[in-house]
């Protein structure tokens, strides 16, 4: 491994904050690089966290794949192999199972960290070199119920539609089960930034999380009753007049039937649900309607629930209703969680789109995509399965699964149940940067470039689009993704439809963008790197678009939509057996799975373990001491971790980190029941009992 250049302006391999930082070379050591601050890139501003200023470490040889690995016979360990043996064994293997059950049979399985160029190669391949349906990805389980109502209410799906930079600029911030001092921490400067010059801050979370304790007013509902909240806030804003009726009658539609349903959730009912008291919600509302401007930011607290489109629906009811939408320092956004979890599902590896963020139902749609392809529109399959469908579809209608860059078996809910449909397959090939939990169970292994070996695009939750570049050549024996693809098409009969270069890939993109929802053809490469990025939508001609909505909302008529949603109880409720609550969440040392961020020393150090967060009083009714082996049960299995005694957390509520496999994988005991939308499972909340192990 060595540098190709001098210091190499990029970003971090992470989450979606993308921050900008310097890569310089480091000729004696294993990683290749050193990570230096990147001052001038506007949302991190040179500020990194722990994960980004280790990222180089995941670059070693001593702690990721070098060389492709094949299992030989069934049961039988995995073993080096060439290259040409392991992209023939993939072919073969996922030729076999078309040609033995159709092409259906055959799943695709993608990743929110892949650039948009993977991304985009991805759901192209699953549709015209595999011609399966069954594609679809992790960034499902992020901000899908967001993306849903987003659609619902405004017509368009951006994370944030105005840049970080407004943030401390408004009056208030309503934050929503988000907690970016541990999962985004170069973020929580907006917030402070945003106390400083005067606006409050308002934090909704079942836990006094580090976030919280910044916060004017801290809500803590009892989990999965967000909605109520929502509609319990909206109730007190037409009970007191303070609804923006100039606005509600210029700029929106279905007011009466959502006034209606938020007029039934009453300020004591909503307190007997949430636990919140009342003279809390009206200090709640007082914050957020005094100054002229305001934002309500949610995360995967309201959505990953099996109501969270409604969830989200309600709290851009809100916004609307006292007309902090569509205008100037005010809106609804999400912060999404993934590197690229916005760019990630706008270009074709989720189970109902096409590139440009194009409905695959759509005629004009397919038609566009299909001629830059070309192939016939009629060839293209239709929508396939959800992520956690796809999953449990494993190893019965799908026979073969092709994953890259994501690992199930440690993020999935239900995930015993996962793993035990992952290792049903007939055949599992996965190309990853690491042997993860998942990648250890596959028949073949491919080993790909990383970050810093490689360019390509990310769009990160402002709708910025941004330049990784290429600072290191890749060991001998590592291949991208985007090659990865081009290998096995070229198997299959499609060498020239898949290249191997990230900027041809993306000229190509832009042309199936043009003209759709995420239109990304006015974007380059150059034109990234002078810019600091692009806002899309950004058609050909355009200086992009950092804010949206102000003039019009993206539906038919330029209005948005309320939406008529009323509470009600999470799929699972506590009783006699399971009496107590789980919820889950990240901690600030650890990402996602892990597969990366378990292989650095330093942030194992911060963060070795799994831990089961509960109040003193629960603690001291089982009789526990900190430190103390708990182990939670669901109806699901059971998980055994250490205990954290806090009196941050609601006495009736468990909280637990999911990064890790084992016995303490949090996603053993989670929930997989789904949203009726968005197909987002219900991470959030699911009824356990704790006990001594």
């Amino acid at each position: 491994m060595h540098s190709t250049q001098g210091v190499t302006a990029t970003h971090c391999p992470y989450c979606a904050l993308q921050c900008g930082m310097n890569l310089r070379p480091q000729p004696d050591g294993d990683g290749g690089v050193t990570v230096e601050e990147r001052a001038d890139f506007p949302v991190n501003r040179g500020a990194l966290c722990g994960k980004g200023r280790t990222a180089p470490s995941v670059l070693s040889s001593r702690v990721r794949l070098t060389e492709p690995l094949v299992r030989t016979r069934p049961g039988g360990p995995l073993v080096p192999a060439t290259w040409d043996q392991a992209l023939d064994a993939v072919a073969a293997g996922l030729a076999r199972t078309r040609r033995t059950h159709g092409p259906d049979a055959v799943g695709v399985f993608g990743g929110g960290g892949l650039t948009n160029e993977k991304a985009y190669a991805l759901g192209k391949f699953a549709r015209i070199a595999l011609g399966t349906s069954q594609i679809d990805y992790n960034g499902r389980f992020c901000m899908s119920s967001a993306a849903a109502a987003h659609q619902r209410a405004f017509g368009l799906d951006r994370g944030l539609p105005f840049p970080l930079e407004d943030i401390p600029r408004t009056g208030c911030v309503i934050l929503v089960g988000s907690n970016p001092a541990e999962t985004m921490p170069p973020a929580l400067r907006y917030l402070t930034e945003l106390k400083e010059a005067g606006g409050t801050l308002v934090v909704v979370d079942p836990r006094r999380t580090r976030t919280a304790e910044l916060a004017d007013l801290h809500l803590a509902p009892r989990p999965g009753t967000d909605l109520a909240l929502a509609l319990g806030l909206l109730h007190l804003v037409v009970a007191e007049g303070r609804t923006d009726t100039e606005f509600i009658a210029a700029r929106t539609t279905g007011w009466e039937d959502a006034r209606a349903a938020a007029m039934a959730h009453w300020p004591e009912l909503v307190e007997r649900i949430t636990g919140v008291p009342v003279p809390r919600l009206r200090r709640a509302v007082e914050l957020f309607c005094a100054p002229e401007s305001a934002m309500v930011l949610t995360a995967r607290g309201p959505e990953q629930q099996a109501k969270g489109t409604d969830t989200v629906g309600a709290w851009i009811n809100l916004c609307l209703a006292t007309g902090r939408a569509g205008r100037p320092l005010s809106g609804y956004g999400c912060l999404t969680g993934q590197g690229n979890g916005q760019g990630g599902r706008e270009h074709g590896q989720k189970a109902d789109q096409l590139p440009g963020y194009r409905k695959l139902t759509d005629p004009a749609a397919r038609e566009h995509v299909a001629r830059v392809w070309g192939v016939d529109p009629e060839t293209l399959p239709g929508p396939g399965r959800s992520a956690y469908e796809l999953l449990d579809a494993l190893g019965g209608d799908v026979k073969a699964l092709l994953l890259m860059g994501s690992n199930p078996l440690v993020s999935a809910p239900g995930a015993a149940h996962v793993e035990e449909r992952v290792r049903s397959l007939d055949f599992l090939a996965v190309a990853d940067v690491v042997l993860s939990e998942t990648a250890a169970l596959a028949d073949v292994v491919l080993p790909v470039t990383q970050w810093a070996e490689e360019s390509g695009t990310t769009t990160n939750l402002e709708g910025r689009v941004l330049l990784r570049r290429r600072a290191l050549t890749p060991p001998p024996g590592v291949r991208s993704d985007l090659e990865v693809l081009h290998g096995l098409a070229a198997r299959l009969g499609l060498e020239k439809a898949f290249p191997t270069d990230p900027e041809e890939v993306f000229a190509e993109l832009r042309r199936a963008s043009e003209g759709g929802p995420a239109d990304y053809s006015g974007i380059t490469y150059d034109r990234i790197a002078a810019e600091q990025g692009v806002f899309w939508p950004c058609p050909e001609g355009s200086p992009g678009t950092p804010r949206l909505f102000l003039d019009r909302f993206a539906t038919e008529d330029g209005r948005a939509r309320f939406a008529p949603v009323a509470h009600r109880e999470a799929a699972e409720t506590p009783d006699a057996e399971y009496p107590l609550l789980l919820t889950t969440g990240r901690v600030v040392a650890q990402y996602q799975s892990g597969a990366q961020t378990r292989r650095v020393p330093e942030l194992n150090e911060a963060a070795p373990g799994p831990f089961v967060e509960l109040h003193p009083r629960l603690a001291a009714r089982l009789g526990v001491a900190d430190g103390a082996p708990l182990a939670v049960t669901s109806r699901r299995g059971r998980a055994v971790a250490p205990a954290r005694i806090t009196d941050a957390i609601r006495a009736d509520t468990v909280f637990m980190p999911f990064h890790w496999y084992g016995e303490g994988r949090a996603n053993t005991l989670t929930n997989p029941a789904l949203d009726p939308v968005s197909r987002m499972p219900e991470f959030k909340v699911c009824a356990v009992r704790v006990e001594l192990a």
